[in-house]
């Protein structure tokens, strides 16, 4: 891999990553951009104990605009995008309208491909590796700066989600502090680690996940499962064997397979519905330990912590989306219309033949 850092024209870093290491990147962002002015605050709920960050310059943000002006392809003739150069491989750069910015963290977009009409599951797995050595990349990066405390590395696909723009592309988050759903996971490991004397919450969990009926498939160094409490109608959580706390402590073997599994995983999910569906709307979200003190979780050290990617769709059925109504969104209490034993024996009968 080789990486390219470079600034656009209004002082956000580009960083370009290449799988062959002759490529030059030297191409110079012509547009006439003023300086990003962001007003992102973080504000603290003090009833439910969670922040909040207030955006209001996300409002004027590019809103589905037509494929031969998409921002997110490369840089053609007069048609300037946030991709100076007319190729690459993958491009991150820092998101020109940030929820997160400044004292308050860090938001960054990952494009994973130049070609617009592509998804992820449609890449090689030397493109998809690529992606994944610049999430890796870009989290330790990303942990080295004061503002930032948690990093999260995301897809959401699908104007079923909200997504504005078509182009295959996620997000990386860089949190400045401990993100609710992450504090959470290392509350209930603390409190297993107790009364286990000693325990790894994930260690269990992933055990007898394997054990059971929801496995959707198995690696060498990765496995695939519904979860037994499943919040989605079809929801599949990735962990490698070996426990690690984030990305950068993946080992070779697991970085090497990851692609076979994650395409895989992937392409099942766009047979779930049949055909006639549009793709199937999806969010994938890593999980990784934060890097900032864990002194509110008494006995968890980073390193308990279990490195996870949960990927989940919307569509509970063909034609139809699951709604965040009013028990999930007044009381966060999920009712799901499709048991994980279910959900799990679909996905391994969309398995590729």
């Amino acid at each position: 891999m080789k990486k390219t850092s470079t600034r656009l024209a209004d002082g956000r870093e580009l960083i370009y990553y290449d799988s062959r290491d002759d490529v030059v990147r030297d191409a110079v962002d012509r547009r006439p951009l003023d300086p990003v002015a962001s007003s992102s605050q973080i504000r603290r709920d003090p009833l439910l104990g969670d922040s909040v960050a207030i955006a209001s310059h996300r409002q004027g943000r590019t809103y589905h605009p037509p494929a031969d002006e998409c921002p997110l392809c490369p840089s053609e003739g007069d048609r300037l995008s946030e991709i100076p150069d007319s190729s690459y491989d993958v491009a991150v750069f820092e998101n020109r309208f940030p929820s997160l910015a400044g004292d308050a963290g860090r938001c960054e977009v990952v494009c994973f491909t130049s070609d617009h009409t592509s998804s992820f599951a449609d890449l090689t797995e030397e493109q998809a590796g690529l992606v994944l050595e610049a999430w890796t990349d870009r989290t330790a990066e990303l942990s080295h700066l004061d503002s930032v405390e948690q990093v999260f590395c995301f897809e959401n696909r699908g104007a079923e989600i909200g997504v504005t723009l078509g182009h295959p592309h996620g997000q990386i988050y860089g949190y400045p502090f401990t993100t609710p759903r992450t504090a959470l996971m290392l509350r209930s490991l603390a409190e297993h680690k107790e009364q286990t004397g000693g325990r790894n919450l994930f260690d269990d969990v992933l055990a007898e996940e394997r054990a059971g009926e929801r496995v959707v498939l198995e690696g060498d160094h990765w496995v695939a499962f519904v979860p037994y409490a499943a919040h989605w109608p079809y929801e599949v959580h990735l962990y490698p064997k070996r426990r690690v706390p984030d990305l950068l402590a993946l080992d070779d073997g697991a970085r090497t397979e990851f692609p076979q599994v994650y395409l895989e995983l992937l392409r099942r999910f766009d047979r779930l519905f049949g055909t006639g569906e549009s793709p199937t709307p999806y969010i994938a979200a890593w999980h990784q330990a934060p890097f900032g003190t864990l002194d509110d979780f008494p006995g968890v050290q980073r390193d308990d912590f279990a490195l996870h990617l949960e990927l989940f769709t919307i569509r509970r059925t063909s034609g139809k989306l699951k709604f965040l109504a009013g028990s999930e969104s007044g009381m966060s209490v999920f009712i799901n219309d499709v048991p994980p034993e279910t959900a799990a024996e679909r996905l391994r009968e969309v398995a590729s033949t």
